[in-house]
């Protein structure tokens, strides 16, 4: 997957605008987990080819595209396997944008998804407000290609805001910067050439790119702006309307807000990574994000092949967070606005991992190294004076304790069971032994 930090054009020279001061609060780094939503026309159809399906080759990644939440360019590619079922489903002259007549969100509840989420554990939430496709899910005054005039009839941003404001949670939004295929007029994207190639860099552009982040900030003050696959370059200098006095004013409306690395530009908050996995601990802040499946958006085609189990949910969680990361898992709604099964199974299994070992989870950071592979596999974080040992096959019996740690004060798993430590090595109670993941808590001796 690509990475965006070093995407930083064009270069500006003596006339480069100044940006705000570097920052990542901590209430981002203690927090860990958050949850994407990826819901809009995309979820209509739903469809995409299923991952690992067919040996596609890399030129034709695209017309074969993996995240259902292109369908609106996928589709637009003729001869590919989402054109062909298009005609099939919804017939010859359909097009992309008719989708909002079948969308109706009849059984969204904002209050209930919201509360699926927190209950899974995460500690803020960020859903799209507009993806590639153009569509905005809130009652912006720029177009009426939204989700107010069209579609539902429902500011969806709205009740989700609301929603997740009530429960305590942090609140964020995704924004799609520089692609909005509503606006275009380029043929469909074929290549990751094609993805910078074919977008809007007009000021035409920039000031509606603007003017739409401008309303989410002044309506929904939101903790993160998660902004992709950059920004218009018109949009990138020393003007009003640009990212540079864009990131001023949203910083002096939410002093302790946080952006990510996708703008385009030579500043950013945090990294992030994209079904990616991070080798080594990192000393800047960094997130992981992934849908449950290889989609973001729902993807009927998808089963329990292509998606994540609880267990192996909750192992690349600590597997993240033990090198400094958060993670930012998705959730793909169906059209209606219900959780698949699939997906709900995952979340609520997390839930339940983390009502146990939530302590060394939050507001932990990494140890002195992340993981060791001998014996039974374990990753560190750590938190107030203790080391948190994830071990990750606790079905093993034992785990060697590391040389650092084996003159402790005092070490207890993670509930409450006594530890019992011969020669370095620890067993694994029995009742510990099925979970996914086993916590021991170790103070170390001073």
């Amino acid at each position: 997957m690509l990475n965006f930090e070093t995407r930083t054009g064009p270069d500006f020279g003596a006339d480069a605008p100044s940006y705000p001061a570097q920052r990542v609060p901590e209430w981002f780094r203690d927090a860990k987990l958050g949850f994407f939503i990826h819901w809009g026309l995309y979820s209509v159809p739903a469809w995409a080819t299923a991952h690992g399906e067919a040996q596609v080759p890399v030129e034709d990644a695209y017309t074969h595209h993996q995240y259902a939440e292109w369908y609106g360019n996928t589709v637009r590619i003729v001869g590919s396997p989402t054109w062909q079922r298009h005609q099939e489903v919804y017939g010859t002259g359909t097009s992309y944008e008719d989708l909002a007549d079948h969308w109706h969100a009849e059984s969204f509840d904002a209050d209930a998804l919201v509360a699926e989420l927190v209950g899974a554990g995460a500690r803020y939430i960020i859903p799209t407000t507009k993806h590639h496709e153009g569509f905005c899910l809130w009652g912006t005054d720029t177009t009426g290609f939204n989700a107010v005039r069209r579609g539902p009839g429902r500011d969806l941003i709205a009740e989700l805001h609301d929603a997740t404001r009530a429960v305590g949670a942090r609140f964020g939004v995704y924004f799609s910067g520089a692609l909005d295929w509503h606006t275009s007029d380029f043929p469909p994207i074929e290549s990751d050439t094609d993805l910078f190639r074919f977008r809007r860099n007009d000021e035409a552009f920039a000031r509606y790119s603007a003017a739409q982040l401008e309303e989410l900030v002044a309506r929904f003050s939101p903790d993160v702006l998660w902004n992709d696959i950059e920004w218009p370059d018109a949009g990138k200098g020393r003007d009003d309307y640009a990212v540079a006095a864009l990131l001023h004013r949203y910083f002096d409306a939410v002093p302790d807000g946080v952006v990510n690395d996708r703008w385009g530009v030579p500043y950013h908050g945090y990294l992030t990574r994209e079904y990616t996995r991070v080798e080594q601990v990192q000393d800047e802040a960094w997130e992981s994000t992934r849908g449950l499946g290889f989609s973001f958006g729902y993807n009927q085609a998808e089963d329990q092949r292509h998606s994540l189990s609880g267990s192996a949910l909750i192992r690349m969680f600590v597997d993240v967070i033990s090198k400094n990361g958060n993670l930012l898992i998705n959730v793909g709604p169906r059209a209606d606005g219900s959780i698949p099964e699939l997906q709900r199974a995952a979340m609520r299994e997390l839930g339940d991992w983390l009502e146990l070992n939530g302590h060394a989870v939050y507001g932990t950071r990494a140890w002195i190294r992340s993981s060791e592979e001998a014996g039974a596999p374990r990753v560190y974080t750590t938190s107030e004076g203790w080391v948190h040992m994830h071990v990750m096959d606790p079905a093993a019996g034992s785990v060697e304790l590391p040389p650092e740690l084996r003159e402790h004060a005092h070490a207890l798993w993670a509930d409450q069971r006594d530890v019992s430590v011969v020669d370095g090595v620890v067993t694994i109670p029995e009742a510990l032994r099925s979970h996914p993941v086993a916590v021991l808590s170790i103070r170390p001796r001073q």
